[in-house]
């Protein structure tokens, strides 16, 4: 064998002797011993290879490059060096924590590749010296013969040789729900994608039916799943538009800490105050504008999230995940298991003369049959077909035993066969009883050949034939039809008619399988005088609560599509089904590859269903979307959809059907497999991100006003209306229990009916500048007029820190109700969120305890005032209610430009 490998994508044009030839191998006697070891040195292992992870000393240092938490690190030392303790030790937990969460996360993230090498057969059965024996499937090499069976993984690529009846489930590599029929005869056309080279076999998928052999043309990395790993590989995932905004205000306010220090101390220093206290001052104001609190604040928030959606059946990987579900404007959905059940269903039974419609999904024997909208029992005619139908196949559908945990129905076998045993226990045909009445005694296996298959069975002392397959090739074996009068002469007219409306049923996207029978057969004569019996059109249907999900989706401004490997009649129709597509919209895999990426790019926007795509080409349509400035949710629970999981902005992996790999590759698992949970994921995701813009708001608000009155002093040279540690105790105050309480707020009842918000534009678009600078202002320029004022009126100093130090906390305890929306009034649903009213009013009582008691005035400079200034701090205070209800309301009208 030559050491340039042939493509990976041209073994199914060769025909057998090409292949062996190209290979140097014998398909009798297979490779030697010795050419098994040459080869394995050449070609390496036939494992996935994936680079070395970081060290964990490395991840976890890794989580101190963050802006903020290294501001949250100076904050630590400078309330230790103030003697504030509890400050100090609450930051330091808030960095560790926050340093722990995210390496655990960044520990796991490598295990899509090491879920993607588990995947692998662990022995194979291969020829080696004309001897069948067992090894260790990384010893395979390119010319291997293998042998494969019934419960077989397929451990590496390979060239279909021998086949006896043999079917695959590649649906974890393509995605498709049937079982893949094998052949032998090489095929036409370039570039056919995965799920179109019959004569292939591929590694990890699954032997499901007959047995067979292939000749091994790709190992490890060679192979379609090596081909998937080296995506992963290379894939570097997006920051999320919370982590973006954060670091940026993260560098915003270390920058403003920094000339605020600076600014202050010089004034303090030009004015000739000592250097000591005017450092200790500045330094104090510094660590009032850094909200140290926020990592706290978005892990709780992004933590009650997580519970939330796990009682909603979606299961996060990774916390920052969640709050750019809020952003996700495009949903790229694969079809199988994720809009369908995954579960093959007869949908209708055509008999002459009659087209019964079948109720009930899943392989659960429950469901009804119409007869032109009418309920009706299967007659005489459907019992017969669907007894025929059911012997004829070899799957099993059997009650699970006591205990096992399952819905009460197991199955196994081909899910085409299962499907056709539903239909018939749902017509009340016993399957068991009928197959020990009538044991079979020979059969005719299936191939692509003949795509049919027929089994003899006794009854009594006569022999009967069974045969179902394609229409027109049953039809080719019948020469009479079961009418409403029995049966009648299989003419021209009569089998062009049931063409018709076998190819009327395909276009419907129904699979279509036609029975027939012949009593008094016998192996040689059984595939010829038969008698059809009749049709039936199967699909896997799509989920019930689908439609009202894309429903929601479209409401919320949210685009979904579909990306699947399955046919596009299929892909289409389901499509329709659940409201996804109208007219026009589809594409296929082929049809992609002709297209440049710019070409992509302008004709994305109008395709709702990408259908026979393979993982290059999900790959490219997640990156258009994302390049037109979408931010992507894809989904999917197969090998094929781990690169695009990995690409997209959020990846969603089935819970249920999802192999390993796609979920280690995602960062929301769903539960229940439910598309409707992603909406549900989505809700939450969007309630998070304002929860923590509303923390923002109220806090650099907060911030602002803080600055403004203390700063401005400063520069001014009057007195300080607060000292520092009166400033570390507003900052703990405002940074503390109200902050936290914001993290859990309930959602405006409106948020679902509103546009995904730009990632774009960040957290703060002007409506909320707007309103955040009002407050801040409002505070500011209000607590400097009651200061100067109290001096004026003959008030001391500490007495005048004291009524602005009041005015300042309960400013911004009115500002925490007033920053649960902004654009909503403060007055709808006031007092909903629960713990937000006993944090208020624990710090209501705090307040009350520092000004009046005397273990608190000793220790914060404070002093007792009098009733009637207790009336003009309240009242002074309230005036922020109508100043931010005003602007809001200008808001609402579109002063500061449109709300997110």
């Amino acid at each position: 064998m030559s050491t340039e490998r042939r493509g990976v994508t041209d073994w199914y044009r060769c025909d057998i002797r090409s292949v062996i030839r190209e290979l140097g191998s014998d398909p009798v006697d297979g490779l030697s011993s010795e050419e098994a070891r040459r080869r394995l040195l050449s070609f390496g292992h036939n494992e996935i290879f994936h680079p070395p992870s970081e060290s964990a000393w490395a991840l976890f240092l890794n989580q101190f490059r963050n802006v903020l938490i290294m501001i949250l690190l100076v904050a630590a030392a400078i309330s230790a060096v103030l003697g504030e303790t509890v400050e100090a030790g609450a930051i330091a937990v808030i960095v560790v924590f926050a340093a722990l969460l995210g390496f655990v996360q960044e520990q796991r993230a490598g295990r899509a590749l090491e879920a993607l090498a588990e995947m692998a057969a662990p022995a194979a059965s291969v020829v080696r010296d004309g001897t069948e024996v067992a090894i260790p499937a990384r010893e395979l090499v390119p010319g291997d013969v293998v042998r494969l069976k019934a419960g077989d993984r397929v451990p590496a690529d390979g060239r279909v040789i021998e086949v006896v009846n043999l079917k695959l489930d590649e649906s974890t590599l393509t995605g498709e729900s049937l079982t893949v029929t094998k052949q032998v005869s090489p095929l036409e056309g370039e570039g056919l994608p995965a799920g179109d080279r019959t004569n292939m076999v591929f590694a990890g998928t699954l032997v499901s039916y007959g047995r067979g052999s292939a000749l091994i043309v790709a190992t490890g990395m060679e192979t379609e799943f090596g081909r998937i790993a080296g995506f992963i590989s290379t894939i570097e995932r997006s920051r999320t538009p919370l982590q973006a905004n954060l670091d940026h205000v993260g560098h915003v306010l270390a920058r403003a800490a920094l000339v605020i220090v600076m600014v202050v101390a010089a004034a303090g220093i030009w004015r000739g105050l000592p250097v000591l206290d005017v450092l200790v001052f500045g330094i104090a104001l510094a660590v009032a504008v850094v909200p140290e609190a926020l990592p706290a604040v978005v892990t709780i928030s992004l933590a009650i999230g997580v519970q939330r959606m796990a009682k909603r059946h979606s299961l996060v990987r990774r916390l920052t995940a969640v709050e750019t579900l809020g952003s996700v404007s495009v949903i790229c959905s694969d079809k199988t298991g994720t809009l369908t059940r995954d579960e093959m269903t007869v949908r209708q039974i055509w008999v002459p003369g009659e087209q019964v419609t079948v109720k009930g999904t899943g392989y659960e024997p429950v469901g009804s049959f119409e007869l032109s909208g009418k309920p009706v029992g299967p007659g005489p005619r459907v019992r017969r077909l669907l007894a025929a139908a059911a012997l004829s196949s070899d799957a099993r559908l059997f009650r699970a035993p006591p205990g096992d945990g399952s819905s009460g129905w197991k199955i196994q076998g081909d899910p085409t066969e299962v499907a056709l045993l539903v239909v018939a226990e749902k017509a009340g045909v016993s399957v068991g009883e009928l197959q020990e009445a009538h044991p079979r005694v020979h059969e005719i296996p299936f191939s692509p050949e003949s795509r049919r298959m027929t089994t003899l069975h006794t009854s009594g002392d006569a022999v009967t034939a069974y045969a179902k397959g394609a229409p027109e090739v049953i039809l080719d074996s019948c020469s009479e039809v079961l009418g409403p009068d029995g049966a009648v002469v299989l003419d021209a007219g009569v089998r062009n008619a049931i063409l018709r409306d076998a190819a009327r049923m395909g276009d419907e996207a129904l699979r279509v399988i036609a029975v027939a029978s012949k009593s008094h057969a016998t192996p040689e004569d059984a595939e010829s005088g038969m008698t059809f019996l009749g049709m039936l059109g199967m699909i896997d249907p799509p989920r019930p609560e689908a439609r009202a999900a894309i429903r929601t989706c479209t409401e919320a401004g949210i685009r979904p599509v579909m990306i699947t490997g399955d046919h596009p009649g299929t892909a289409a129709a389901v499509a329709r089904e659940v409201g996804l597509l109208s007219d026009g919209g589809v594409i296929t895999g082929a049809e992609l590859d002709a297209l440049s990426d710019p070409e992509l790019r302008a004709r994305v926007p109008g395709l709702s269903v990408f259908a026979r795509v393979s993982p290059t080409h999900k790959l490219r349509v997640v990156a258009a979307l994302q390049e037109l400035g979408h931010s992507v949710a894809m989904t999917g629970d197969g090998v094929n959809d781990a690169p695009a999981l990995k690409k997209a902005d959020i990846g969603i992996a089935m819970g249920v059907t999802g192999t390993d790999v796609s979920r280690e590759s995602a960062d929301l698992t769903l539960t229940d497999d439910n598309f409707a949970s992603i909406v549900a994921a989505v809700e939450e995701g969007r309630a998070i991100f304002e929860n923590i813009k509303k923390y923002l708001m109220f806090l650099l608000s907060s911030n602002l006003g803080e600055v403004l009155l203390l700063a401005t002093s400063a520069l001014a040279g009057w007195p300080l209306p607060l000292t520092a540690v009166q400033i570390l105790y507003v900052n703990l105050a405002t940074d503390g229990l109200p902050a936290l309480a914001l993290a859990v707020d309930p959602h405006d009842a409106d948020l679902m009916s509103r546009r995904p918000r730009n990632p774009g534009k960040g957290i703060f678009s002007r409506p909320v500048l707007t309103l955040m600078i009002v407050g801040g202002l409002w505070s500011g320029i209000l607590n400097l007029g009651l200061f100067n004022w109290a001096l004026a009126s003959g008030r001391t100093e500490g007495y005048a820190r004291t009524m602005v130090l009041v005015t300042l906390v309960l400013i911004e305890l009115l500002k925490a109700y007033n920053y649960r929306s902004d654009r909503h009034s403060m007055f709808v649903r006031t007092l909903a969120n629960r713990w937000l009213n006993l944090a208020v009013l624990w710090e209501v009582m705090l307040l009350v305890g520092i000004i009046h008691l005397t273990v608190f005035q000793a220790a914060l400079g404070t002093s007792g005032i009098r009733f009637a200034d207790w009336g003009l701090v309240l009242l002074l205070a309230l005036t922020i209610v109508p100043v931010l209800e005003m602007t809001k309301s200008l808001a609402r009208r579109g002063w500061f430009g449109a709300l997110d």
